[in-house]
């Protein structure tokens, strides 16, 4: 018998219960996999709220993992038992040791990324390439803001924004966190909860502004992303950590802002665009543009894993370990 954490209803980590099933054979189109490590994600906790509604309850969390898989469906060819792979996106499913899987979803991992690695960058190396390549074309003599450089996400928009050529200002609560953000390669960082993060970009790009920036924070923040940015510039909000968002006056965005809000999970639904975003994603793991695992979890302590990251204290990404 496998464990599987279930969300019993939405609310607090109290509705996710541990429990047993027993391995699932899988449909004509569908593999399963057995997870080496899950990955965890602020959408987790998302889901977990209820702010994004899943179909029904209870439901099993989760939209990234690796491990090797177990058993193939009728249909699939491309695949056989004891392949290495990744997948990130719906379905919903991932705090499990096993799981059922589209085939389409699964990406093969070469011998040079770990399964840990894997797990913890994925979804988060799609969100980057997204926002990168897609939002807003990043590339030589960019500047860009990082918000929680020192984050699962920000640690790789930092990494990958400098294999671009850009140049990064983030910003981190902490000195700590400092720390692992420059090593990431941030040009300058704005450290403190309550920094004056306008004043700041305003000092570090001689009054100009930069040019794209990425607000995971949410609440009060959000309108201080978009002082920060220049003319034309571009905000993409990308979530509320921090807290909900107030409405947004169109007047904030003279002259000439742009906000968008991209959504990762509508990004990938598109088989082939997620292919090829997991194709640059996987090309950038191998290379050592990575997340940083701050902590490992047993799977049965997910809650525990959950409320650590709902808290704000990982400076890194969180797994889990079947």
């Amino acid at each position: 018998m496998d464990k599987v954490v279930t969300l019993l209803a939405p609310g607090n980590i109290e509705q996710l219960q541990v429990s047993e099933q027993t391995p699932q054979a899988p449909g004509a189109n569908e593999i399963r996999i057995r997870h080496d490590a899950i990955g965890m994600n602020f959408l987790d906790i998302y889901h977990r709220r209820g702010l994004y509604a899943l179909p029904a309850y209870p439901a099993v969390l989760g939209v990234e993992g690796a491990g090797t898989v177990e058993a193939v469906g009728s249909a699939v060819t491309d695949l056989q038992p004891g392949d290495r792979i990744t997948y990130a996106g719906a379905p919903v499913g991932a705090y499990a040791a096993t799981r059922l899987l589209p085939a389409a979803r699964a990406v093969r991992l070469p011998d040079s990324v770990s399964s840990n690695v894997a797990a913890a960058s994925m979804l988060k190396g799609l969100t980057a390439y997204m926002l990168l390549t897609k939002t807003y074309r990043v590339e030589p003599g960019t500047t860009v803001l990082v918000h929680a450089a020192a984050g699962g996400l920000g640690s790789i928009l930092v990494r990958w924004a400098k294999h671009l050529g850009a140049t990064v200002i983030g910003t981190v609560s902490s000195e700590e966190k400092a720390k692992l953000a420059h090593g990431y390669g941030a040009d300058n960082l704005i450290v403190g909860r309550d920094a004056d993060v306008v004043t700041a970009v305003k000092r570090l790009t001689d009054n100009r502004g930069v040019d794209v920036a990425y607000d995971g924070i949410g609440a009060g923040m959000l309108a201080r992303s978009i002082q920060s940015v220049r003319p034309f510039g571009v905000v993409a909000t990308i979530g509320q950590a921090g807290g909900p968002i107030p409405p947004v006056s169109v007047d904030e965005l003279r002259p000439g802002k742009c906000l968008t809000h991209p959504s990762i999970m509508a990004y990938i639904t598109d088989t082939p665009a997620y292919l090829k975003a997991a194709e640059a994603v996987v090309e950038m793991l191998a290379s050592g543009i990575t997340a940083t695992i701050a902590r490992e979890y047993a799977l049965e302590n997910a809650a525990e894993a959950q409320q650590f990251l709902e808290d704000g204290r990982a400076a890194g990404s969180l797994i889990l370990v079947p």
